[in-house]
């Protein structure tokens, strides 16, 4: 099973047109983003919404992709 933090996910503040703060968003997996007022707050949304975006899919039948980088984890 794939868990959200195999995603590469990339954090970016947003213009204050745009309401300010910072979105954070999976390119790999279609329209999964989130936003909050600071980066640790937007990351932390965008791995609840992969969550979400994969539980989604689960249940509609959409294909899954596999994450396209894998990262080294590390033990503590």
């Amino acid at each position: 099973m794939t868990a959200a933090a195999d995603y590469r996910v990339y954090v970016e503040p947003l213009a204050a047109h745009l309401g300010g703060g910072f979105v954070a968003y999976a390119p790999e997996l279609n329209g999964c983003l989130a936003d909050g007022n600071s980066p640790s707050e937007a990351l932390a949304a965008v791995y609840d919404a992969i969550d979400c975006w994969i539980e989604g899919a689960n249940e509609t039948g959409r294909v899954i992709p596999a994450p396209k980088y894998v990262t080294m984890k590390l033990s503590a």
